[in-house]
Parts: C-alpha cells; sequence; structure tokens
C-alpha cells in the first residue's frame, strides 16, 4: 500500500476510481487522514475482467430460491429460474440490467434451465413435470413438453453429428430420461426414453452427443447409449445421490457433486488408467440436510483447468482440478448456494442462492506455464 496527495473527500467515504483499459487496476481510497495534508490511503485492487466492479450483487426479480442459473454461450447474458416459478434474464455486463422477467411460466418451481445452443431460445424444466420451450425474442412460449410424469429435475442440450439438430435430454422423478428435439420446430413427443429404475437427479450429455450421462437415486452414474437405445455401463463411487453432472470442456471428465458432500470428478475417455474411472475426490463443499441439487461447473476461460460447486456452508468452493486443492472459499450469500457457472470467456464466477440473489465475481485467471 501507498500513500497519495489527494483532494479533500468527505471523512470515511470510500472513492472508486475510474479504470482504465491497461493496465487493469482499480484505486480505491480505504481510509483518510484530518491532518492539514489530506491524505488518503490508497488500496490498489488488481482487475481480471471486464466486469464493472470485481463483486456484482444481482437481485430483486425473484421473490424465492434460486434453482439454476447460466451464462448464454456468448457470456454477454445469464439466465436465472427460481421456485417463485419465474425467470429472469440479466446483462452481464455495465449497466447489469434485468432487462426480462419470465413469470408464471410454470405452475409449479423451475428447477433447471438451459439456453439454446443455436437459437434464441430457453428450455425450463419443473416440478409441474413439464418443460417449456421460450422464444426470447418475443417473450412466447414455443412449445410445452408434458411427456414426464414427474419431477423434471434436470435438462441438458447438445447438437447431434450430421443432421445439425439440437437435442435435449430430461431427467425426471420418474424414473426416466427423455431425449427430445429442440428448436422451435420440433415434436411434442420424445424421439427416445430410456428406463433408468429410480428417480433421476442429473442428466448431461457426453461431448459427441451419442452418451447421456443420469445420475440417479441409486448413487450411480447411468450412461446411455442413445444409438442402441440401452444403458452401456455405470459410474460408481459415490455413498449418496448424485445431485448434478457437469462435463469438461474437452470432454474428458465428469463433475458430479452428492448429497453425502463428496464430489467426485470421473474419467469418462473410451480407456481410462483408473478401473473405477474416479479421478479426483474433492471435500470442502457440504451438502447439508435439505437435500437440494446443488449445481456445479467446471471454468471455461482455461479449459477446465478448475471447478466450482457450492454449499449448504452459503459460499463457494473452487478447486484445482490436476492437484485436487482448494484455491477459493468465497462468501457474500446469506443462503445455501445452489448453482455456479463460469463465464465462457473470462474468469468470472455466477452463483445463485436460496436467499433469491446471484452474485457475479472476478478470480484470478489461471497462470499458464
Amino acid at each position: 500500500m501507498s500513500k497519495r496527495g489527494a483532494s479533500p473527500p468527505p471523512q470515511g467515504v470510500l472513492i472508486k476510481r475510474v479504470r482504465s483499459s491497461s493496465p487493469v487496476h482499480n484505486q480505491i481510497a480505504i481510509s483518510s487522514s484530518n491532518d492539514e495534508r489530506q491524505q488518503a490511503l490508497i488500496r490498489t485492487v488488481k482487475r481480471t475482467s471486464s466486469l464493472e466492479a470485481p463483486i456484482i450483487s444481482l437481485s430483486g426479480s425473484h421473490s424465492a430460491e434460486i434453482m439454476s442459473c447460466r451464462f448464454d454461450p456468448t457470456g454477454q447474458n445469464i439466465a436465472a429460474c427460481s421456485a417463485d416459478r419465474g425467470v429472469s434474464l440479466w446483462r452481464t455486463y455495465s449497466p447489469n440490467t434485468n432487462y426480462g422477467l419470465l413469470g408464471s411460466m410454470h405452475k409449479a418451481p423451475i428447477l433447471d434451465l438451459q439456453w439454446s445452443l443455436v437459437s434464441s431460445l430457453l428450455y425450463t424444466g419443473s416440478a409441474d413435470q413439464t418443460i417449456n420451450i421460450t422464444d426470447l425474442v418475443t417473450g412466447e412460449r414455443v412449445r410445452k413438453l408434458r411427456a414426464h410424469r414427474g419431477i423434471v429435475n434436470s435438462l441438458d442440450r447438445t447438437i447431434a453429428g450430421g443432421a445439425g439438430v439440437e437435442l435435449i435430454a430430461s431427467g425426471s422423478d420418474d424414473g426416466t430420461v427423455r431425449i427430445w428435439e429442440g428448436g422451435d420446430e420440433g415434436g411434442k413427443h420424445p424421439v427416445a426414453v430410456f428406463e433408468v429404475g429410480c428417480p433421476v437427479t442429473s442428466v448431461c450429455w457426453s461431448a459427441d452427443g451419442a452418451n447421456i450421462y443420469a445420475g440417479a437415486l441409486d448413487n450411480e452414474i447411468h450412461v446411455l447409449d442413445l444409438r442402441k437405445n440401452e444403458q452401456v455401463y455405470t459410474l460408481q463411487g459415490h455413498n449418496d445421490t448424485p445431485t448434478s453432472l457437469s462435463l469438461s470442456p474437452n470432454g474428458h471428465f465428469l463433475l458430479s457433486p452428492s448429497f453425502s458432500s463428496q464430489t467426485l470428478i470421473h474419467d469418462v475417455r473410451p480407456f481410462s488408467p483408473s478401473p473405477s474411472r474416479v479421478h479426483r475426490v474433492l471435500m470442502g463443499a457440504p451438502a447439508g440436510f435439505e437435500n437440494t441439487l446443488l449445481r456445479g461447473a467446471w471454468s471455461k476461460d482455461d479449459g477446465g483447468k478448475r471447478v466450482g460447486v457450492g454449499g449448504a456452508d452459503r459460499t463457494v468452493c473452487i478447486w484445482d482440478v490436476d492437484s485436487g486443492k482448494v484455491l477459493y472459499k468465497l462468501p457474500g450469500h446469506k443462503g445455501t448456494v445452489t448453482a455456479v457457472d463460469f463465464h465462457p470467456k473470462e474468469p468470472i464466477i455466477l452463483t445463485g442462492s436460496k436467499d433469491a440473489t446471484m452474485l457475479l465475481g472476478e478470480i484470478e485467471p489461471t497462470i499458464t506455464v
């Protein structure tokens, strides 16, 4: 820290100076003197992203807990769904406006959402047993999919091979994983149905779109082959139900937190060096007693060198994948952190919580050797 001459500010007021494009630093006056020199103590804060501030709170749109929140594929927008049955849309960068609120889209809490990879559509799954496809340009619902007979816990989407068709996978308490044609012209019936045999809490596509990973109440992750229309193997290692699944950017590893407070990274390459396929066992994000489906994510700006999972201790835990060490334990929320996502291009983390708010925060970029 250094001392610097300054014009007389009001005593005790924080002053954030405008940062230039290079270098990325902010100067903040953290205390002021009452002597004749009127000097202020300046702290230099290194900035690592294009956010307006190192930490930004996004609040006021929801009246109940946020169940899932995600960046769009460009990183310019954020969508969040809540137990209040609404979806809010936000700008990632200044001004961080809440430019859209889709209220009462479902008749029950919305548990998960996904941005379309190819169009301005949003997919939402709800406890009312339905999936909605909404056009974000008009705000109108394009389709409602009603085939599930239980709560829809999880959604994921992928682009199918040569045809370039977007496919949606949904996992439900009815014990099935159903595959749907995405877009605004698909049918209202699933193109494939897999019977898992117990409630499915999470789904995730493989990198090539040929397999679906499904976490279930039997503590296993079922690997389902879309071409064969059957289960090909299971991933084991959890002592309790997996709460979410997330594939690494290179498609080699699968992140899965669980109700046991143990987070596993599975090796899903065709030929794994480990017979159990367990690549890392991570501890530090307590699941709590509420059995909340905590949604983890991989960092994307560095190719997946870090993973993040929220916890019932109201913090977010970020690990280094190679070493398995905890890099960050980020506070700020007043309730269980239910959802985590990483920005696709910058070292920015997005978190949603039972306190009905979201936080955007900078982290240090990964140093490449």
